[in-house]
Order: structure tokens, then sequence, then C-alpha cells
């Protein structure tokens, strides 16, 4: 059982989706890890590219810083450059330069040379100091004394450039240095761009953007961008160019790790933990089994002991139960033949045999009910009875022992609805072997109270009775509570919680000198349970005991009471003399008891051992020779079923001859099968003469009402 707690379907749920969280968080753990190391190998990747393009711009620029100081050098010299001197030297260092576009010169920085003139004419005399986009930079580099870039913007002369200012001083006549002005190179930048190569950024797969710092309020100027422009989690890298910073992002294109990559990682963390899952459940319910399995072998090990326990102890019961009959029986008989001519006597262990003969019939009667429920087999038979008569017919068979044994019975009833829809026989078998016990265990000049009363029922029994009982519970349904109370032996509380257990007794017959087979509150038990009902006993040795059993019953309309009362009522028997009966009974013995019971009331009978020497008598004789057969069911060569087939099958009016079947087979699918064969009525034995003359007179009777 503990095994069977930690591996509970519930405990199995909740460790899988466990399993399957653990598994899908590592395996996107170490994808995230794998991922990251990935990351890091772009970056580094991305980073050299990078700074390579930086590299490549630093370089640009401290060329072209070169050439600009060649010009500062001489005015700082104390040279004045006229402007033939400036263009000859301009032109110079113009030869096959395609990002330079122009120099300029810019005494006190004010623009007054330019080379080459043609085509610059807009810059000329643009004061760098005092114009709103470039006196930024201008000043800078005045102040700071350091090579200065300015841009890119949009150049007087027209297109996109940016200004190289190379502040020049020069010295006095005191030897103090001042500030001369500027000399100042104006750059393409497309082709700078182009120069430094920064298209092979886009082509290598990366998005890039330069920018630089506002240098009075700090805000972000984008310098130049790839037309791709994605910048989350970029690489930033710094590029020192003259007296400023600028600043390279770059990322790839399609990210440090693709979209179809994350799908992918995400796709197979699922997969891995979709796979664990699956094994982990399979796996646990395996061991599930296993265990229910395990559980089921030690179950059916524990059943097959107590079966071996219930055996032997049916065994011993039967043994002694049958046995104390049977020497009753035997032994009475014996006496009885040796006193045949002392009628008294005779008269007396007659009695007694019959006495036995009827416990040992109820004996095997109470066997075979229970194999019968045990098996699944019991039905309900639901017909109208009568609550009330039922009571009074309890009351006439108990009344004999109750005044044996001088006991004061009381029968209440306080009922709304005296009919109800219920199997009569089971409902009755029920009540007779709680009021018997009763009867039987409570000793001379005891009190045996046996009420009835008529309860409510919840709404959610009577929806399900109604659904059981839908083509006759029209009128509702009630509960009706029975209540069978004594002043006899009692039990123990220790012996209690075993009363519906078969063969059980607290005290065997040799010790209560009651006899008993163990079997009646189990098959009462099952029954109150087929019906939907409920039991429950209480008791105390020396006090008595307390049995309340409540039933559950659809009521009946007054159409069908009047039918039951219609049935109920008859009883008047068809005068049996002279009538003649064809009988089918293999058993001689059998035969013999059933033609003698039969002559006796002036009955004529012929005997046939089989189904096929009914046939043939039937069919040799004159037709409506005989009234009626009498057929058994299990005989050689043909069965009753069979016989009585042929017999409907038959022509003329033989073919409606009643018969009635006489049978061994006592159980209420037997009659069923009977009538389903065609037979007019049903009789078990051992035969009750009474029931013999009233079913035959019933039969007949409704022959002739048919005619």
């Amino acid at each position: 059982m503990r095994k069977r707690e930690k591996t509970n379907p519930e405990s199995i749920k909740r460790g899988t989706v466990v399993v399957f969280l653990i598994t899908l968080v590592i395996v996107m753990g170490v994808t995230w890890l794998l991922n990251e190391n990935q990351v890091k190998r772009e970056k580094l990747k991305a980073t050299y590219t990078a700074e390579s393009t930086v590299s490549r711009v630093e370089s640009q620029l401290s060329k072209y810083l070169a050439e600009s100081d060649l010009v500062k050098r001489v005015l700082e010299k104390g040279y004045d450059i006229d402007s033939e001197q400036f263009d000859t030297l301009a032109g110079l260092m113009q030869e096959n330069e395609e990002v330079i576009e122009a120099r300029e010169l810019a005494k006190d920085g004010v623009v007054s040379q330019i080379y080459p003139m043609e085509g610059n004419e807009a810059a000329m005399g643009l004061d760098m100091l005092r114009h709103p986009d470039r006196k930024k930079e201008a000043n800078l580099a005045k102040e700071s004394g350091k090579y200065t870039i300015a841009g890119p913007y949009e150049l007087m002369q027209g297109g996109t450039g940016a200004l190289l200012f190379d502040p020049v001083y020069v010295t006095d006549d005191d030897g103090e240095k001042k500030f001369w002005g500027f000399s100042i190179l104006v750059m393409n930048w497309d082709n700078f761009i182009q120069q430094v190569e920064l298209d092979k950024l886009e082509d290598a797969g990366y998005a890039y953007q330069i920018w630089k710092k506002d240098l009075y309020t700090g805000e972000k100027i984008v310098i130049d961008e790839s037309k791709s422009q994605r910048f989350g989690s970029s690489l930033e890298v710094a590029c020192s160019v003259p007296n400023d910073t600028w600043y390279f992002e770059i990322v790839p294109v399609n990210g440090w790790i693709s979209a179809a990559q994350s799908i992918f990682a995400v796709i197979i963390a699922f997969a891995v933990a979709i796979l664990m899952f699956v094994g982990y459940w399979q796996y646990s319910m395996r061991q599930y089994k296993d265990v229910l399995h395990e559980e089921e072998l030690e179950k059916s090990v524990r059943e097959a002991q107590m079966a071996n326990e219930a055996k032997t102890r049916f065994l011993f019961n039967m043994s002694h139960d049958i046995r104390t009959p049977m020497n009753a029986i035997i032994g009475f008989a014996d006496l009885l033949e040796k006193h045949l001519d002392d009628r008294d006597k005779a008269e007396n262990y007659i009695g007694k045999i019959k006495h036995s003969s009827s416990f040992l019939l109820s004996l095997i009667n109470y066997v075979l009910e229970m194999a019968r429920i045990e098996s699944g087999k019991a039905t309900l038979r639901t017909e109208v009875g009568n609550i009330e008569e039922l009571t009074t017919a309890l009351s006439d068979v108990f009344e004999p022992s109750i005044e044996e044994k001088n006991l004061d019975y009381v029968c209440e009833t306080d009922i709304e609805h005296t009919y109800v829809h219920c199997d009569r026989t089971k409902l009755r078998e029920i009540l007779l072997n709680v009021i018997s016990n009763s009867i039987k265990y409570t000793p001379e000049g005891g009190k045996v109270t046996v009420r009835i009363t008529e309860e409510g029922i919840s709404e959610r029994a009577a929806e399900k009775l109604a659904e059981d009982h839908r083509a006759y519970a029209n009128e509702g349904v009630a509960h009706f509570k029975f209540v069978i109370e004594d002043t006899g032996i009692g039990m123990s509380e220790e012996y209690l919680p075993h009363i519906f257990e078969e063969f059980t007794r607290e005290h065997t017959s040799t010790e209560s000198k009651v006899v008993g087979t163990g079997l009646g509150l189990p098959i009462v038990k099952a029954l109150v349970d087929l019906m939907g009902g409920t039991i429950e006993v209480t008791s105390k040795t020396g006090v008595g005991t307390k049995t309340v059993i409540l039933l559950p019953f659809a009521i009946a309309g007054e159409e069908q009471q009047g039918t039951e009362e219609k049935q109920e009522n008859i009883s008047e028997l068809h005068h049996l003399k002279g009538r003649r009966v064809l009988l089918a009974e293999d058993n001689e013995l059998n035969a013999e008891i059933t033609v003698t019971l039969l002559e006796e009331e002036g009955m004529k009978v012929e005997w046939a051992q089989d189904g096929v020497k009914c046939l043939e008598l039937l069919q040799k004789m004159p037709k409506d020779y005989y009234d009626l057969i009498l057929m058994d069911i299990q005989m050689p060569n043909m069965n009753g079923y069979e016989a009585t087939r042929r017999i409907r099958a038959l022509s003329g009016t033989r073919s409606a001859i009643p018969i009635v079947a006489m049978t061994a087979n006592a159980f209420e699918e037997d009659k069923k099968n009977a009538y389903q064969a065609g037979m007019n009525g049903y009789l078990s034995k051992p035969i009750d003469p009474q029931k013999v003359f009233a079913t035959l007179g019933e039969v007949l009777l409704a022959k002739s009402e048919n005619l």
C-alpha cells in the first residue's frame, strides 16, 4: 500500500510535470550558454571588423593631417604665402587626390585663399569662427590648438563634406604666439566613406552607425549609418578623430543569434522535455502497473486464502448443518418404520421428518441463492405489491413460532401508499430472514417488534428510481423504512462488522441451540443492495438487536392497483377430478410421487419417460384426449423446452394444450425460459401439493375462459 501511495496516478502526473519543467529549464539553460558562447564569438569577430574600420579611418585622417601640416609649418616660420605660392604648393599636394576637394587658408578665421578656386568660389570670405554650422569646431580648434574635424554638413560650394581645421599660431616680435588663422582641408564625405571601405561592413552582413556627441548639449549626432538599421544589443567601438571621438555601433543584420536559430533552440528544448515527459510517464506508469499487479497478486493470494478458509468453513458448516436434518430424517424414518402401528408416534415422526426436510430445503435454497447473487445473475422482477398484505402474510407465517415461544409480537404500519412496484418475492425473503432471526434468537417471553413507515426521499434518489422505473413511476417514489427490533441474545460489538460475511455465525448451532447456515444476512444485504436500499444493524449482547432497512419503491397508480387486486383474488380452483394429465418425467421416484398425488385427487395420469415419448403419446391419442401436460425440464433424448416448442408447432388443438413446467430448476430465469418456450405455468421441486393443485386449477380455468 505504501508503494501505491508513492506511485499513484496523481503523484505520477505531478512528477511528470516536474520532470518536464526541469528538463525544459536545463535544456533552455544549455541552449542559452551555447548561444552566449556564439554571441561572444560573433562579437569578437565584429570587434575585429569594427576596429579594422576604425584603424582605416584614423589612418586616413592622419594622412590628411600630414598634408595640412606642411602649409601650417610654412606659416608658423613667419613666411607669408601669396595666392600664387599657395596654389603651387596646394597643387603639388592635390595630385591624384579624390577625398580632399579643396585647401583653404582662413586668416583670422575668414577664408582668404582657396585651391582650386574654380567651383569653390562660394566659400571665399566665409568666417569660420562665426558661421553657425562651423563655429563650434573652429573655436574648439582655435582654443585647443589641436587639429579638429567638423561635419559632415552641406558645403557652401555645394555637396556634403567635412572640414579639417588645423589652427596656425605665429610668434610676434615679443616672442609670444598668437592665433593667425586656419589651414583648412575640405573633404568629400562620400569619397571619404568609400575610401575607408565602410560598405564592406554591409557586405559582411553588418549594420552600422557612426555618431558623435554635440560639443555643447551632449546630444547624439549621427554622422553616417548603413541602409540596414538594427542597433539593438549592438557592439560599440570608439574612434579617435582630430580633437573629437566618433563612436562606431555595429551589429549583424540578422542579430548575434538568428531568429531561426532561437526558434530551433526552443523547439529542441521542448522536444527533449516532451521526450523526457513521455519517457518518465511511461516508466512511472509501468512501475505503477507493476505495483498494481503486485497488489492484485497479493490480493489474489489473500482472496485465495480467504476462499480456502471460507471453503473449509463452508464444508464444516454444511457438513454439520446438512447432517443434522439428514440425521433426523433418517433416524425418524427408521423409527417410523418400527412404529407404523402406533398412529400417534407415526404422526409425530412424520412431522419431525417434514420439519427437518424443510430446513434442509431452505439450506439448499440459501446456498443456491448466494451463488446466484455472487455470480451477478440475481435480478429484480418488478410487480405491484401490497405492503399491508405482506405484513399480514408475515404474521401468519410466524404465528406458530410466536405462540410456541410465547413471544410478544407487534407489527405496526404507518404508510400513505399501500401499493408499490417491487420484487415481492425478494422483499418477502428479506423480511422473512430478518424477522425469523429475531424470533429464533429471542428467548421465551421476549418481544419482537416490526415497524413499517413511509419516509421522504431525496430528489437525486427519486430521479434515479424514476429513471429505473420510468414505465410505471408516474405516481412518484418513496422510501419505506422497515425496523425489526427484538429483546434477544444480541451480538457482541466485535462480531458486528462480520455479520454480512458468508457462513459466519457468532455462535454455532451447537452453542446457541439454534440451527442456521450463516447465509441469511449476507443474502439480505445483497438483496437490499440490489434494490438500491440500505441496511443497518445495531446490537448488544444480552439486550437485543435492531435492524433498520430503508428501501426505495415506485408508487403504483390506481389502475395498477386494480390489476393487482384482480390477480390476487384468483383463488377459485377448477374441479380437477377426471382430468387426464400427461406427465413427462425421467426420474421414477419423482414420477411415482406425482402420479400418486394427482390420482388421489381423482385425476388420470399417464407417464412418459422423456420429451420424445411425451410427444409420441400426445400425437398417438385422439385430440383433446389430454387436458394438461406436466413437463419436466432436464430429461434425456429431448428436454422440456424443446418438447414444448415441438408441441406448439403441431397442427390443430394439440398445439394449444396447457403445459406446466415441474422442475428442479428453481431460479427466475428458469421460469422465464419456461414461459418463453410456450409453457402456461411453472412449479419448482420439491413440489408443494397446495401449489400444484392451485397452479393446475388456474391453468385449466384460464383454458376454459379462452374457449
